[in-house]
């Protein structure tokens, strides 16, 4: 671990974003260049005594997952994320595979659509980054490890992640899901981490051997769902999926599909995210 050298890297990347990059208010009285430590500290989801420390080369080795939150709170691009790996004794990323962390660029789109739900999944439907937004609509669903981390591994074993969807649309997400994981099955043939989930998923559930044995196989573009929110109730929504160029990410946009739609995601905007689930049982929409 370089630890002078991180300490330089996070305190000039602090200095050089902009509030309005992510999303914060810019006071043109603001005495401080760039972001505040309290404001990474926020938006990384961590202390800011260990954000000081960090920046003054007084940390303990940060785990490969507190570097990600820092990553996605600078807005790092890809080869910067690679370098703070590097600085902090880890190896980075790969540049392919289940363990990726969401590009720089979707990171960026997150940001410009604001108070639109959004989030990154990954191929496999690991959800790598949400906006404020989605976190209301759906609860934060980054924090996940092992086989739990991937939606349709949920979906299939907790019968409380599809408590978000109403009985009737169940079947219908199931298909859509499984579809989904056959789709980049094909295109990732031999890869021994799709490989062993999907044999876990057979062990566990009746329901995805069944379905995993029709061979339905569709990359998820668009879908119009219902959520059953527990805080403002029914909502309709349109989903959008935008899908990189190999294929190893996908940008997910959720918007309200009717005017009563609309008017309950307004109210949860007001109602902000305090007392509302984690997300540890619920499934996000996909």
């Amino acid at each position: 671990m370089q630890r002078d050298q991180l300490a330089d890297f996070l305190r000039r990347r602090r200095e050089a974003i902009r509030p309005a990059e992510v999303g914060l208010a810019d006071n043109p009285r603001r005495r401080t260049a760039g972001l505040r430590r309290e404001e990474v500290a926020m938006l990384a989801g961590m202390s800011v005594d260990y954000v000081v420390r960090l920046e003054q080369g007084r940390s303990s080795q940060p785990s490969t997952q507190l570097l990600g939150a820092l990553a996605r709170a600078l807005r790092l691009s890809d080869d910067e994320r690679d370098h703070l790996f590097h600085l902090a004794g880890h190896r980075p990323p790969p540049a392919d595979g289940v363990a990726r962390l969401a590009r720089a660029g979707m990171i960026r789109m997150l940001d410009l659509l604001g108070d639109t739900p959004a989030m990154v999944l990954s191929d496999l439907g690991e959800v790598l980054a949400q906006n404020r937004a989605a976190v209301l609509l759906t609860g934060d669903h980054t924090g996940f490890s092992g086989d739990r981390r991937y939606v349709v591994y949920r979906w299939f074993t907790e019968p409380a992640a599809r408590a978000v969807s109403p009985p009737e649309e169940q079947e219908h997400q199931a298909r859509q899901l499984v579809a989904d994981l056959r789709a980049a099955a094909g295109r990732r043939s031999g890869d021994p981490a799709l490989d062993g989930l999907v044999e876990r998923l057979r062990a566990a559930s009746a329901d995805f051997r069944r379905l995993w044995a029709e061979h339905e196989v569709a990359v998820r573009r668009a879908d119009r769902k219902t959520v059953l929110h527990p805080r403002v109730g029914r909502l309709t929504m349109d989903c959008e999926t935008l899908v990189a160029p190999d294929q190893g990410q996908q940008l997910l946009v959720l918007t309200p599909a009717d005017a009563e739609t609309r008017e309950r995601l307004e109210l949860l905007r007001v109602l902000g995210i305090e007392e509302f689930p984690t997300g540890a049982t619920g499934t996000p929409v996909r």
